[in-house]
């Protein structure tokens, strides 16, 4: 296939496009500052390239690593919404649209929840509940996904990509900073240590994607992640063990917030309970390799550089 991947620069591109050209796809990533350059605000800019592709993959939008002030939470919204609405624009003036949109979007959407897993059918997406700040992150979820699927585009199959957080190699990634907060002792249970971590390994995240390029008869919101969720208490623990980190000091939350700060990040990232499963890819017969944190954190942890 012709794939577009705006947005295809960044930690996930940078996994998913050698992948997908691996397999015989042609790609092209669409940038801000390295040609082919797109304006995500000009639907203009990004016609003809859609012309051109049998499917897009939309990634574009500013990194949640950051502080939730007013700013950053204004600019986080303005870049996934932006984008969207940009390329909703543009598959409306394209001569020959492509046949398949993913969209990035988010697990954030769902609920803080310790009871019952988030699935597609049942999760709970209600952004009225828990602290403001978290409040914040599901409301602009909420929002990207609503700007995909507000135009008529009865040609285009639109699929969301609620993604957990995607462990790779790749050095700065979410993986990588955890490792080496591991082998500093810092690892340790966060907060109470109940709040579950959804995560997927990134070789499973790019056989997602590419399934459900395949997928025809899939639309809607896909939920990517491992269907075994683990409470931070033992997600940290193994973490460590395939990190060669033999101590974990344990950091309540006074503490979670005093560094965050120093990161300049937040510790809605880390404390609430993402308890969220691929129903729909498992009803599709979707596979994974790797459904169990032990063994993909020991492979990621093999691969990266020391």
């Amino acid at each position: 296939m012709r794939i577009l991947i705006p947005g295809g620069s960044g930690h996930v591109g940078q996994i998913l496009v050698p992948y997908l050209t691996s397999l015989g796809h042609e790609v092209r990533v669409l940038s801000r500052s390295v040609e082919p350059i797109w304006d995500p605000g000009d639907p203009d800019s990004v016609v003809r390239h859609l012309d051109w592709a049998e499917a897009v993959v939309n990634l574009a939008g500013r990194t949640v690593n950051c502080r939730y002030n007013p700013k950053n939470l204004s600019e986080m919204l303005e870049s996934r919404v932006q984008s969207v609405e940009t390329i909703s624009k543009a598959l409306t003036d394209c001569a020959y649209p492509p046949r398949v949109w993913l969209q990035a979007s988010t697990a954030t959407i769902y609920s803080h929840r310790y009871d019952s897993p988030n699935d597609e059918e049942s999760g709970i997406i209600d952004p009225t509940e828990g602290p403001p700040k978290w409040r914040a992150s599901e409301q602009i979820a909420l929002q990207w996904e609503e700007a995909l699927f507000r135009e008529s585009l009865p040609t285009v199959r639109r699929v969301a990509l609620r993604s957990a957080m995607t462990m790779s190699a790749t050095p700065g990634s979410v993986f990588d900073v955890m490792v080496r907060l591991a082998r500093r002792g810092l690892l340790g249970t966060y907060g109470d240590g109940r709040q579950y971590v959804s995560w997927i390994h990134e070789r499973d995240f790019c056989r997602s994607v590419e399934f459900l390029l395949q997928e025809n008869s899939v639309q809607g919101a896909v939920n990517l992640c491992s269907p075994n969720p683990l409470p931070n208490r033992e997600f940290n623990k193994i973490l460590r063990q395939a990190a060669g980190a033999t101590v974990g000091l344990p950091c309540p939350k006074w503490a979670l917030e005093m560094g965050a700060l120093a990161m300049q990040t937040e510790t809605e990232l880390v404390l609430k309970s993402r308890r969220v499963v691929p129903q729909r890819l498992l009803a599709e017969g979707f596979t994974f390799e790797f459904p169990q944190w032990n063994e993909a954190s020991s492979e990621i942890a093999s691969r990266l550089v020391r």
